[in-house]
């Protein structure tokens, strides 16, 4: 493996294959949350089958994780060997004028995304994990929508919600089409460049819109 991860090539290949992880993740992350603004009962039962159906829990979400770790770390070995062959520097060479802020920054934005998604874990899965093998607290199907309200009444948490979807926006405006060029679909740039626009901007959006609407609708309450 270290040898494949070797070449550049590889790692480029390598980190569009882990996006492409978390693309699924977000998507199926999503489905499941949006219910919560429409349907208690709904998406009590969805949250409840994925926090109960083994080949989800234990075979789906481990290779999840790990592929959007993976990506993320990924990322970072990239940035620095980039950053490594960039040493000598050219005297007229202007970043800005060859590439997106967003593209010469992909290292930053991950970084807070990758703790964002520590964040994420702390609130949600962990307390999955910490009720049902440590505690072994007697399943409830009726549970997840409280607990989901509970994570959303802290104006800052909120707050670090949304800053950190509006960065997973910009990420993926970029590292959309990037991961599907990186595995050889150039021939449908057009394309794939249309959908990561799309997808970019609706899937931050949507979970911006779940975080504050459990917030307005606790404000009276």
């Amino acid at each position: 493996m270290s040898g494949f991860l070797s070449s550049s090539i590889a790692r480029k290949v390598a980190m569009a294959l882990s996006a492409l992880f978390l693309i699924i993740f977000l998507l199926i992350h999503l489905t499941v949350n949006i219910t919560s603004l429409f349907s208690e009962n709904i998406f009590n039962e969805l949250s409840h089958f994925m926090g109960t159906n083994f080949l989800i829990q234990f075979l789906m979400q481990p290779v999840l994780i790990f592929g959007v770790v993976f990506h993320f770390v990924m990322g970072f070995v990239l940035e620095i060997k980039n950053r490594g062959a960039r040493s000598v520097k050219y005297v007229k060479y202007n970043g800005a004028a060859n590439a997106s802020w967003m593209s010469r920054n992909m290292a930053i934005s991950g970084g807070v995304i990758l703790a964002f998604i520590v964040l994420h874990f702390i609130d949600f899965w962990f307390p999955e994990m910490n009720h049902k093998y440590i505690e072994f607290l007697p399943e409830d199907p009726t549970r997840y929508f409280a607990e989901l309200q509970h994570k959303f009444t802290d104006p800052l948490r909120v707050g670090a919600y949304v800053i950190s979807f509006v960065l997973l926006a910009l990420h993926l405006l970029h590292g959309f089409q990037s991961a599907f060029q990186s595995v050889g679909l150039n021939k449908y740039t057009k394309c794939v460049k249309t959908l990561g626009k799309i997808y970019a901007i609706a899937i931050p959006l949507g979970f911006i819109t779940i975080a504050l609407f459990h917030y307005f609708s606790q404000l009276n309450h």
